[in-house]
């Protein structure tokens, strides 16, 4: 019995080891073990109090407002400025000094008659009328400049008030706003799906979370319960050795108690575990880092399930947050398709404006014709050639939406190969349970077996120490493939969808 036993055990000592750095992977409290609360508490708390819903809640507002922005094309644009200005003198015109030649001319006077009137007193006391003749004649002028000075005008007064209405209204544009409109609702039901997706994951995060802390908790309890009998036994080995028959040697009771203390190591990992996993579940509910939060669940649950592979797949594809993105991308994709081909279409727009402008002057540009008015038009813009600009646009968006419609191929794919997957990793974990629970109560058996037995000296010390060892890892084991298997109904709950909550009775 003096042979050492270290080397054998070492395999059992690294399994419990790797146990340790297992559960330091989980999602993990404080010493101070914080509220106790149950699942609902802490999933109704997380939904309220997680940072990144409210992240998800404004990107759904953004979407939504750019989905008002695209509506807001089918609406007539009317736009009202005013200003005021006053100049540092009034705007003029200046007419510039100029010359205007008048050419060389002939008049033709024919002859005529002409009677004059003599007033009285000159050839007798009446006035008299007397009968003259004119002769043709032709009366000649020579061609000649006419100066015109410069003159300035005074176009109105410097002091300028104006206003202005103007109205804009497309009424066709080839599918410009339709596409628009296509890819701004799909955007918007996106960014729903996301935060119904991050709303899923942190259900799925704390349902985790929350049942790691639970088995973090136990594991450290069987950590505590090996190491108080690992100490009985290294007791009794060291009567054994002081005072039995011989056959227990030092080398024996030095063995066993650095075994000891290497699970008493063991162990203050697995504190430190519980800690981690209480602090995690706090952070996930949005508490404070130095917060810590202690399940209400003492045990982990069994709650066996007998999924049906075909009608998952169907509903993941009914309920799937990702499968419902991916539509949405393709109604998105299409309306860019349409968008692009609005670039071949005209466009026509109604336009009008009604004006005003206030200046103290009357004439020039200030009269009281120019000083108010309105006007209506229509306006046509017709593509003629945009160096292929739109072909090249509307290559793109096709190009992206048969991207998205192969995608769909995959994730169709992917998704049933992801839920066949968590099935069959369900049913392997059940499996697991029920030969690890097996395992477990024989290992539980055969170290109070080995106990009785070296008590009595009849057995090896290594073989008692590694009976302890054994059915410490068993339980472990044990409690592991519980809370894979809760984690694996939680991890299907997300994949598939919440809707599908009700018909599992899962975990809460």
């Amino acid at each position: 019995m003096s042979r050492s036993y270290l080397p054998s055990l070492r395999p059992l000592l690294s399994s419990a080891f790797l146990g340790g750095l297992c559960l330091a992977a989980l999602p993990t409290a404080a010493a101070d073990s914080g509220p106790v609360m149950t699942l609902d508490e802490c999933v109704e708390a997380a939904l309220a109090n997680n940072h990144e819903r409210p992240a998800s809640q404004f990107a759904v507002a953004m979407a939504e407002a750019r989905h008002q922005q695209a509506m807001a094309g089918y609406w007539p644009q009317v736009k009202l400025s005013a200003g005021y200005e006053r100049l540092d003198e009034n705007p003029n015109y200046i007419f510039p000094a100029s010359q205007m030649y008048i050419p060389p001319q002939t008049v033709q006077v024919p002859a005529g008659t002409a009677l004059i009137n003599v007033p009285a007193g000159v050839f007798g006391p009446n006035p008299v009328q007397l009968p003259v003749s004119t002769p043709a004649q032709t009366i000649t002028t020579d061609g000649s400049l006419f100066g015109v000075p410069e003159q300035e005008i005074s176009l109105m007064d410097r002091d300028y008030l104006a206003a202005s209405v103007d109205l804009t209204w497309l009424v066709y544009d080839g599918g410009m706003r339709r596409g628009y409109r296509e890819q701004a609702g799909a955007y918007r039901d996106i960014m729903l799906q996301e935060a119904r997706r991050t709303d899923l994951q942190i259900v799925d995060s704390v349902k985790r979370l929350y049942y790691g802390a639970v088995l973090a908790r136990r594991l450290h309890e069987i950590g505590n319960d090996t190491l108080a009998r690992m100490e009985a036994t290294l007791s009794l080995t060291e009567s054994l050795y002081q005072e039995g028959s011989g056959t227990v040697k030092k080398t024996d009771f030095l063995d066993n108690k650095i075994m000891v203390e290497t699970i008493r190591g063991l162990v203050a990992q697995l504190e430190k575990n519980e800690a981690m996993a209480g602090a995690a579940l706090a952070f996930t509910m949005g508490r404070s880092w130095r917060d810590s939060v202690t399940p209400a669940d003492k045990e982990l649950p069994w709650l066996p399930i007998t999924p049906d592979l075909n009608n998952l797949v169907s509903a993941a594809y009914e309920f799937s947050p990702d499968w419902s993105r991916l539509e949405a991308a393709l109604r998105a994709a299409e309306g860019g398709v349409r968008t692009a081909r609005s670039g071949y279409h005209p466009k026509v727009a109604l336009t009008g404006r009604l004006h005003r402008f206030w200046n103290d002057q009357t004439v020039g540009l200030a009269s009281d014709n120019n000083k108010k008015g309105w006007g209506v038009g229509v306006g046509l813009e017709v593509p003629l050639f945009d160096g292929f600009l739109t072909r090249g646009r509307v290559a793109e968006a096709r190009a992206q939406l048969g991207q998205l419609k192969e995608q769909k191929f995959l994730l169709q794919e992917g998704i049933g190969l992801r839920v066949r997957d968590i099935v069959l990793s369900i049913t392997a974990a059940e499996k697991a349970r029920e030969s690890s629970r097996v395992a477990m109560e024989s290992a539980t058996e055969n170290r109070d077996l080995n106990v009785r037995a070296y008590q009595a000296e009849l057995v090896e010390t290594d073989k008692v120490i590694r009976a302890q060892l054994t059915e410490a890892i068993m339980i472990a084991q044990h409690y592991k493939a519980l809370y894979d298997h809760i984690a694996l109904q939680s991890q299907l709950q997300f994949v598939v969808g919440s809707e599908l909550s009700s018909r599992f009775q899962a975990l809460r």
